[in-house]
């Protein structure tokens, strides 16, 4: 592998030939095209690439929360790409040969704001979720202003319901209409905080399963 400095051709990205070329963090790198492997993967390999495929699979979705609040860029690995790592080593089982979610271990928010103070959910009538939490906005990295966001997932349907604002740390409450797919199904209820500029967030905190009424 080699480094290349500004000349003649500068860095690219791609293959050409035998030679590819990529940016890593924020370097111009030149290597050799990889040589296919004739080896069959292991069954762990195996299991990673399970694991991987449904990650991405779950969280593509929030892309657009996670690349704004899931922690920090890494060098050339987006936000995204550290949530799905994180999900494969701490939030995934396998039971045979299938992975499972371990709903209570996803992390759909990372950040140092500081978070929910004794939040609560209960399912409403006419199909809504009912959120409850204290104020603690006189603690240090929070403001009464930072804005109360829900992620719910359904399983049976595989789909995310989400939701920003306009409730606040401050407010103390919030009812949230589900669609009407998700009535008399159980969701996977997550909630998390951000600055109402959006530059951090709070860890996001499961709430548990609820069952739609």
């Amino acid at each position: 592998m080699a480094e290349i400095k500004k000349g003649i051709l500068g860095g690219f990205s791609g293959t050409v030939g035998t030679v590819v070329g990529t940016n890593w963090r924020g370097k111009d790198i030149i290597k050799s095209r990889p040589r296919a492997s004739r080896k069959a993967p292991t069954a762990k390999q195996l299991e990673q690439r399970v694991k991987f495929s449904a990650a991405v699979g779950f969280l593509t979705p929030l892309k657009e929360v996670q690349n704004a609040y899931f922690g920090s860029n890494s060098g050339a690995r987006s936000r995204l790409n550290l949530s799905v790592s994180q999900m494969i080593r701490e939030a995934m089982e396998m039971t045979g040969d299938v992975p499972q979610i371990i709903f209570n271990k996803v992390q759909v928010t990372k950040g140092e704001l500081t978070g929910l103070m004794n939040p609560e959910v209960a399912p409403g009538t006419g199909n809504v979720l009912e959120f409850t939490w204290e104020d603690n906005s006189d603690q240090a990295k929070s403001s009464a202003d930072d804005v109360f966001s829900t992620v719910c997932y359904c399983s049976d349907l595989k789909e995310f319901h989400l939701t920003d604002g306009p409730a606040t740390r401050s407010t103390m409450t919030e009812q949230v209409s589900m669609p009407a797919a998700f009535a008399g199904k159980e969701v996977q209820v997550y909630a998390f905080l951000h600055a109402a500029d959006g530059g951090i967030a709070c860890n996001s905190v499961y709430l548990g399963a609820v069952t739609l009424q």
